[in-house]
């Protein structure tokens, strides 16, 4: 069991902040969810969040209007502290001020570099928000336009606990992406002129890649949905 703290930047409940809830987190727009957001484009059962082997996870429940992080739409993902979730209307931040900066910190970067938003100052409250609210969307910056990278200078990390099967199975999966990049690499040729900073590739290996991104969604799929 984590205990977490979510701070919703976007919404009527903008402002309000939830220190060390327990897992699992349900979000939705009902009342009986650990965080009610009233919006109609949320879903009456949305989301979760969950503890596994150390690691938070974020389950979009087959919501009808789908969730992002970082701006990105998502079905299962490990957040990690920075991470903004949208959901409807509404955006929160995961992680407390000490975790976003614990990790800026392993990261060597300033803090502001994870954050698509800026700290309120002198202390000052959004509109609508409550006394404790920790940060707050820049005037430059919406919903809309909130992409931020998904691993930002850090790349996920292997899973652990694999079986000799499972493990075998997974070298399976990452030989496959890295021959067809490999390919694809291979191939490349600078431009004619090398200060437009461009890379040609054969159009047949411009196809391999799309169809690896294909493999590659549909496998995010079956992981995220399992029994579809």
């Amino acid at each position: 069991m984590a205990r977490v703290t979510l701070s919703v930047l976007e919404g009527l409940e903008r402002g309000r902040v939830y220190r060390n809830l327990e897992t699992p987190i349900s979000i939705g727009r009902e009342e009986d969810n650990s965080i009610q957001l009233n919006d109609e484009r949320v879903s009456r059962l949305h989301a979760k969040l969950q503890e596994d082997q150390g690691l938070v996870l974020f389950t979009d429940l087959h919501s009808t209007n789908g969730s992002r992080v970082n701006g990105h739409p998502v079905q299962l993902r490990v957040l990690r502290a920075g991470d903004h979730i949208q959901i409807g209307r509404c955006t929160l931040l995961y992680g407390s001020d000490e975790e976003i900066e614990d990790r800026a910190k392993r990261l060597g970067v300033d803090v502001r570099a994870l954050l698509p938003w800026q700290g309120p100052p002198n202390g000052s409250v959004p509109a609508g928000g409550l006394p404790d609210a920790e940060f707050s969307l820049s005037d430059n910056l919406t919903i809309d336009n909130m992409m931020a990278p998904l691993f930002f200078g850090e790349g996920p990390p292997l899973p652990d606990a694999l079986s000799t099967s499972q493990r075998a199975r997974l070298s399976d999966v990452l030989t496959y992406i890295h021959e067809h990049l490999n390919c694809i690499v291979q191939t490349g040729r600078e431009a004619d002129e090398p200060s437009q900073g461009q890379m040609h590739v054969p159009w047949e290996r411009w196809q391999n890649l799309l169809l690896l991104q294909r493999d590659l969604a549909q496998w995010l799929q079956q992981v995220a949905n399992p029994e579809d």
